[in-house]
């Protein structure tokens, strides 16, 4: 990996009993489960060795405590436009559910009733985008899978309903840089899980 340009990190929380269950888990601040924090610990050691000019992190609990177990409490600033998708009429239920009595929905093109459509999430991915192209060094970011997966999409330039092309594990290690210089966007490492317990991922070679 090339020593100039920089890297941005990219944390997804640990479990949550609401990630266990698959319901949509926005605005709802949960704690982590115990394994939830194992895996937060465990993602702490998949970083050692890399260094960082910023971190910051979703106010909300489960991103919060997930970089206190990584190791980087004291670092990692609070940022609200790293806060996960508001799915409005849809927080806490399942796609399944929501299949029922709305069959084809799709949260990357449709949105949420109540809450946030595509191109409002991307917005404020937009700005953490620009945010960490700023700092002269690399970056960590904490956050949730679907806001997450918005911000890759943005970061490449794609439109936010692309996000639905990305999975993300919770715990999981991202990394977006850059080829040749900054006009190249890339995806360098993605759903990085080798670090957890039970699954298993391709090393990235750092």
């Amino acid at each position: 990996m090339s020593a100039v340009l920089p890297i941005i990190c990219l944390a997804r929380h640990g479990e949550t009993a609401w990630s266990l269950s698959g319901q949509h888990t926005g605005l709802t601040d949960l704690p982590l489960t115990e394994r939830g924090e194992l895996n937060a610990q465990s993602l702490g050691s998949r970083l050692q060795g890399f260094t960082f000019a910023k971190v910051f992190t979703s106010p909300l609990k489960r991103a919060v405590r997930t970089s206190e177990l990584a190791g980087f409490g004291v670092e990692a600033k609070p940022d609200r436009d790293l806060v996960e998708w508001n799915y409005g009429q849809y927080e806490g239920r399942r796609t399944k559910e929501i299949h029922e009595e709305r069959p084809g929905w799709q949260l990357f093109r449709d949105g949420c009733p109540g809450g946030e459509t595509p191109n409002q999430v991307g917005a404020r991915a937009d700005r953490i985008v620009e945010r960490v192209r700023n700092v002269p060094g690399n970056v960590l970011l904490f956050s949730s899978g679907h806001f997450l997966r918005v911000l890759a999409a943005r970061w490449l330039g794609l439109d936010a309903e692309a996000g639905r092309f990305f999975t993300l594990d919770t715990a999981s290690l991202s990394i977006l840089g850059y080829e040749h210089d900054r006009s190249e966007p890339v995806i360098r490492l993605w759903n990085d899980t080798r670090h957890v317990e039970g699954r298993f991922a391709p090393a990235f070679a750092r």
